[in-house]
């Protein structure tokens, strides 16, 4: 496939390639039988004897990790390649839910992508059986009732997983707002979404394998989180570029109705569906599947075999396909995507969708900050070096540009007006307008604005505002970039603190920090930064302004998602 990094894998970061064995289980769960603690022995570690729980399938066994008890790499359904996902066959005596489920197969990665200083990652075995989450709970008692947040992480229907980045601590954030925490992987790339619906009536929900996934995770937390001390009539799903975008796809998803009660899309959601044409999609969806199937030298009836082939080779078939699919289809490139069929999801929100609150937001730099052009200066410039490089990106525009950004923006320097995302700001608006056509909740907007303090300030880059909305700041890996300083943490209480107060309530305000509903007439976007507030956000003109970035089009390149 060649040499590529994270921002250049079909617009996505991380592929995690560890272990890939098509076809074998990927059970980590050894079982055994309760064993009681030897009484003459008293307690030496908080994991001597660590806490249980009693699900439908059968009881597992988690960690005590300071306030938290962690249950890690609990499987939530089982599958065969290109099935459906069915429930866990229950088992018997415990199992030990301790340490992560493999992650879903991703393209190779060979390259070190430039935002691993800022936003680390950690890598992990892979398997096609990929369907496990992870949970964080404060107490075990089921009726306290708790607020439930399910994490759908980034990486578009590409790559990615739950537990990638350093960032996704939900232990912090389940001591940090006293809420049960949910991370999710299942199934990716042409896992995930090849539609085989040609070739028999077993295959009819191929292309959305990896969205029924997230649609039985979604279950899994229904019938069991009351065991961890949830509660199931109270759950926000939230997700972070290809996350936005899948949360958003559960508005669009009859079968996830009941499953979930706000929703938060950070950096990615959908845009295009109401204008898609279904039978063109699906059109397109089954040309890449018949070109996969042709660089694996295999014809239709021959489509069993293709359950067996090797994942390397499978993946490698895939991106040729979507090549040459695209060559075919003449259009100027493809990828691994789900598409609106208004069967299993619909073109337009689902009729219940009108009672979730949402939030949209994005930040301040996106693709296009400091972290990848620049030469670190920009803080040290005199004022004929603003000037001159304000000219140099503007020309005529120079002064109609800087005085529109200093009217959105008075708290910042006016050069950062170089390194603004305006182009994703179009795009979450469209979205909180279509959902306030018919809403019966309010819906919220924010833009992530600060900026870290590290070779000369980085501004807010895709990924900036995980580690603050998880509460993460105290993980050493997130610390080198943040600096760990009062403004840092400050910050992280008000964000935290705001994602946790949505999920309880559906209102992320907090005392002295109110954050007003977004209306089109009323355009209110909470601004995190130094100084956070909610603001009447006018930047339409600004943004029309602006020259559209090089590349733009392709998505933000972590998660594969459509622009918002």
């Amino acid at each position: 496939m060649g040499t590529m990094n994270r921002r250049q894998m079909l617009g996505t970061t991380t592929a995690l390639v560890g272990g890939v064995v098509a076809g074998v289980s990927g059970e980590v769960f050894g079982q055994e039988k309760p064993k009681a603690a030897p009484s003459s022995s008293p307690a030496t570690s908080p994991n001597l004897n660590p806490p249980v729980v009693q699900l439908k399938g059968g009881t597992l066994r988690g960690l005590r990790e300071g306030k938290t008890s962690s249950f890690l790499g609990i499987r939530y359904a089982e599958a065969e390649r290109f099935g459906p996902p069915r429930p866990v066959q229950a088992w018997p005596g415990i199992k030990n839910a301790q340490v992560w489920g493999p992650v879903c197969p991703s393209p190779e990665q060979t390259s070190v992508s430039s935002d691993e200083l800022v936003f680390p990652h950690r890598y992990f075995i892979a398997n096609e059986h990929s369907q496990y989450l992870n949970v964080w709970t404060q107490t075990m008692t089921p009726a306290v009732k708790k607020p439930v947040m399910v994490w759908m992480h980034g990486g578009g229907f590409t790559n990615g997983s739950s537990m990638e980045s350093y960032a996704y601590d939900g232990r912090s954030l389940s001591e940090f707002g006293d809420v049960v925490v949910v991370s999710v992987n299942h199934r990716l790339n042409i896992l995930g979404t090849l539609d085989l619906s040609a070739y028999g009536p077993q295959f009819a929900n191929s292309r959305y394998t990896g969205t029924t996934d997230l649609v039985a995770a979604l279950e899994w937390v229904r019938d069991n989180i009351a065991s961890f001390g949830g509660d199931p009539g109270n759950v926000m799903i939230f997700g972070q570029s290809g996350g936005g975008g899948k949360v958003v796809r559960m508005l669009h998803t009859p079968d996830a109705q009941g499953l979930f009660h706000k929703v938060a899309a950070q950096s990615g959601g959908n845009n295009t569906y109401r204008t898609t044409d279904p039978a063109a999609s699906i059109k397109a969806q089954q040309t890449i599947a018949a070109h996969t199937l042709k660089h694996l030298n295999l014809t239709g009836d021959q489509i069993d075999k293709l359950k067996t082939v090797p994942y390397s080779q499978l993946i490698a078939a895939g991106a040729a396909a979507l090549r040459s699919a695209a060559q075919e289809l003449g259009r100027p490139s493809m990828n691994w995507e789900v598409i609106a069929d208004d069967r299993y999801v619909m073109r337009e929100f689902c009729d219940w969708a009108d009672s979730i609150p949402l939030i949209v937001g994005s930040v301040f730099s996106e693709m296009q900050g400091t972290l990848t052009r620049g030469d670190g200066r920009k803080n040290e410039w005199a004022q004929k070096e603003i000037d001159e490089q304000l000219a140099s990106a503007y020309a005529e525009k120079k002064d109609a540009i800087a005085a529109e950004f200093r009217q959105a923006f008075p708290r910042k320097k006016v050069q950062d007006v170089l390194y603004y995302a305006g182009g994703s700001r179009p795009g979450a608006k469209n979205l909180l307008a279509r959902k306030l056509e018919r809403t019966r909740v309010p819906a919220y907007n924010y833009l992530f604005a600060w900026e870290y303090p590290i070779n000369g300030g980085i501004t807010a880059f895709h990924c900036a505002e995980l580690a603050f909305c998880f509460h993460a700041l105290g993980v050493p890996q997130i610390r080198t970039a943040t600096g760990g300083g009062a403004a840092a943490m400050a910050l992280q209480d008000k964000v935290a603190q705001a994602w946790v107060n949505f999920a309880r309530t559906g209102n992320p305000s907090q005392p002295g920090l109110e954050w007003k509903p977004y209306t089109t007439a009323n355009p209110q976007a909470m601004v995190f930064d130094t100084v956070s507030e909610s603001v009447p956000l006018r930047d339409d003109k600004l943004v029309s302004l602006l020259p559209a970035p090089a590349g733009r089009g392709g998505g933000p390149g972590r998660g594969g998602a459509a622009p918002i």
